[in-house]
């Protein structure tokens, strides 16, 4: 196995090599992948240690050879990943080892080794994210190492802020073009997004920007308070507080808010509007509410069967919200946040404030959504969002 890995890493192949089950270490496993950094090819690898931490290190190709041995020795099963195909080796529980798919793996490298796409990820030159990865938020949100190397179990989350903050710059252009911007995150739990939108705005974008966190749980609270002081971040501001008593003297610039869990979403959205926010983005999660509300016999040919009653319950949620910011006078978007592989909750409802128009068709046309799918329980739901 250790030639094979030899050779596939010379061809800059190796997508990931995996030791797994080890037979006394501590560490459960160890993940690798190629990488080059300032011109050299390397082996990113990322040690899984006791309490869900990790440790990484990167080895150099004149230093892989003499690595290689000690590590495939300490482990029952190692499986190597390439773009030319895949070897493993493992060991069963009666010790008896196999090795499958290198002989055919280093034929192929051998004879054809220039058709293979190159699997090196250069750590030097970053994709075309917004944030490069080494920012020091990123590092001490733990989504970077203190090379600035993302974690790998961290590359959803650190796509997902990428993402976020694109849709940050869609909106730019509503929100005021000089003085200091007012932003709220409510319900901000950990407030990844509100580092990340804060960071943007002053560094990138060069802007004076006050942002304000409320959540109602006081650890969490605690610990982005002293997150921001570690970060330099004097702008930021986190309370502990119920976010019906945000501030109503100030109208916010831009409300955000990442999975709200079931009606905290529509508690959002309700004080977002009545504060009159320029810019509202949120993204719903946990869909419960109306899942065994829905009173509209049309739809009982989809309501039977469980899992397509969840589908449908978070469609007419959403469709919902979206119905009554529209009515509150704002345009709005409904569209995916990132890539859905990153996160099940993967919808962003985007409004941007047009203003109140007491009018508006739209006031119907949500009071009318609001009787075909509930009902008589419209009203408790209205008490429920307030």
């Amino acid at each position: 196995m250790c030639d094979a890995i030899l050779l596939a890493f010379s061809r800059g192949v190796v997508s990931k090599l995996v030791f797994s089950r080890p037979k006394s270490s501590e560490i459960s496993k160890i993940s690798g992948r190629t990488s080059e950094l300032k011109g050299e090819r390397i082996l990113a690898l990322e040690y899984s240690l006791p309490g869900n931490t990790v440790s990484h290190k990167n080895v150099r190709e004149r230093e892989l050879g003499e690595l290689l041995p000690s590590l495939i020795g300490g482990y029952m099963q190692v499986n190597l990943i390439t773009t030319a195909g895949d070897a493993e080796y493992k060991i069963s529980k009666s010790g008896k080892d196999a090795l499958l798919g290198a002989d055919k793996l280093r034929r192929r490298l051998s004879f054809d080794s220039d058709s293979f796409e190159s699997a090196i990820e250069a750590l030097d030159t970053r994709r075309n994210h917004i944030l490069r990865g080494d920012e020091q938020f990123l590092i001490s949100l733990g989504i970077s190492d203190k090379t600035g190397r993302v974690h790998d179990k961290k590359q959803g989350k650190y796509r997902q802020i990428c993402r976020f903050l694109e849709h940050i710059e869609d909106v730019y252009t509503h929100l005021p073009k000089d003085g200091e911007l007012l932003i709220y995150d409510l319900c901000c739990g950990k407030s990844y997004l509100s580092f990340a939108v804060y960071y943007y705005l002053t560094v990138l974008k060069s802007r004076q920007v006050r942002l304000l966190g409320i959540d109602l749980k006081r650890d969490v609270i605690l610990w982005c308070s002293e997150l921001a002081s570690k970060c330099g971040f004097s702008g930021m501001k986190f309370v502990f507080d119920d976010i019906k008593n945000t501030p109503e003297n100030e109208t916010p610039d831009m409300v955000i808010s990442l999975h709200a869990c079931d009606v905290a979403t529509d508690l959002v959205i309700d004080r977002a509007s009545e504060l009159g926010a320029k810019v509202i983005l949120s993204t719903p999660c946990c869909h419960r509410y109306l899942n065994d509300k829905i009173d509209e016999s049309s739809l009982k040919f989809v309501t039977k069967y469980p899992h397509l009653r969840n589908k449908l319950a978070e469609a007419l949620t959403d469709a919902i919200r979206a119905s009554r910011l529209e009515r509150d006078g704002y345009s709005v978007s409904v569209v995916e946040l990132t890539d859905p592989d990153d996160t099940p909750k993967n919808t962003l409802i985007r409004a941007i404030f047009k203003g109140r128009n007491e009018k508006s068709t739209a006031n119907n046309e949500y009071d009318a959504i609001l009787e075909y799918v509930l009902g008589d329980k419209k009203e408790d739901y209205l008490r429920e969002i307030k």
